[in-house]
This record gives structure tokens, sequence and C-alpha cells, in this order.
């Protein structure tokens, strides 16, 4: 008896968790880097810009207190400094945020959030000084880059009481995708975004 009314609670908790739960889009410009090593020679890649934007949900765990997944497009790469060679990757990325936001005094919110990111490499180009491409996929040879990539992402924005939001984020890549790649020999993205979104309230 006693496990049929914690079912009928948790089936009443998870109904009311997901209607208040909201949606929302959002869309901006994201500047990449990479932080390469080579035989032990580090190096970090000129900015490059691309495009960032996607979907996400705000889940409530507690007053404030939100768990935001997303699932959106993502340019990263970069342009080496010594020679004129861009590498641009496209991403499919997974971040999972626990995410603040307090509410203000006209119904506006503040938003902190921090969590994990997953990511997979959907494909790619490598553009050299004299302006021909790669038609190879930067993923996919035997010495190209590994597909998935996984590390941190923080956000800040504003939410207006309108839906409508801006919000800066910064992803920092924590796997080496070099392939058989080591403490001499790697490669890691960072990118930071500007966004703007909108929230579908209820």
């Amino acid at each position: 008896m006693k496990k049929w009314y914690l079912a009928v609670a948790a089936m009443l908790i998870a109904g009311t968790t997901f209607a208040q739960t909201t949606f929302g889009l959002r869309v901006g410009p994201n500047f990449s880097s990479a932080t390469q090593k080579v035989d032990g020679e580090k190096e970090t890649s000129k900015i490059i810009t691309g495009v960032a934007g996607g979907a996400y949900a705000n889940i409530p765990i507690a007053t404030d207190f939100y768990i935001q997944p997303a699932l959106q497009y993502e340019g990263k790469g970069g342009k080496a400094k010594d020679f004129d060679v861009t590498t641009r990757l496209n991403y499919l990325t997974l971040p999972i945020d626990f995410v603040y936001k307090p509410e203000m005094g006209d119904g506006s919110n503040w938003i902190v959030g921090v969590g994990p990111y997953l990511g997979y490499g959907l494909g790619g180009k490598v553009k050299g000084g004299d302006e021909t491409t790669s038609d190879q996929d930067p993923f996919d040879s035997e010495f190209g880059l590994k597909r998935f990539d996984a590390g941190a992402n923080v956000q800040v924005g504003y939410e207006f009481n309108n839906g409508f939001n801006i919000g800066l984020n910064t992803e920092l890549g924590l796997l080496n995708l070099v392939q058989d790649g080591d403490n001499d020999n790697s490669f890691r993205n960072t990118s930071f975004g500007v966004s703007v979104g909108y929230t579908f309230r209820r």
C-alpha cells in the first residue's frame, strides 16, 4: 500500500514540475580559439567568430533554482598564429546547467548558471592562405580530431519580464581531442558567446 502512495506522489511531483517547466530559444555570435600542444610546445590560436544557437528548458527544482538542459549548434575552432590556416569545427552540444534565477520586483530575473557540456563534432573544414578548402573532414581521418568533446560551461544573463533575455557564456574544453594524444600533444576548445533569447512563459 505504501508503494502505491509513493508512486502516486512521484507522478504528482513529476507532473507539477513539467507543468512549471518553461522552454526557450536563443542565438548569437560565438568566439572561439583552440589551445594546442605539439611535441610539448603550447600555443593558443587566434579567435575566430562563428554562430551558436538552439533551444533550452528551465526545469524547477527549488525556489529560484533550475536545471537547464539545452540542445544547440555551435561553431568552434581557431586561426593559427604563425601561418594562415583557419580550422572551423561544427558541433552539436548539450550543456546541462544548474541555474539560479532570483526574481526582481518587476518580474524580471538575473541568470547565473554553471554545469558540464557534451559535444559531438558534426564536421568542419580547414582553409589555407591560398583560399583553398580541404575536402578532408577534420574529424574523419587517421590523424583527425576526436568527435566527442566535453567540458565546463558558465553563463550569466538577464531575463526581462516579457521573456526576452540577454546572456554571456563561456565553454572550456577539458578533453584532449588529438587521436592517441598525451600531455605533449593535445588540442582543446575554448569559446565564449553573446546571446539573445526568448523564454515562452506560461
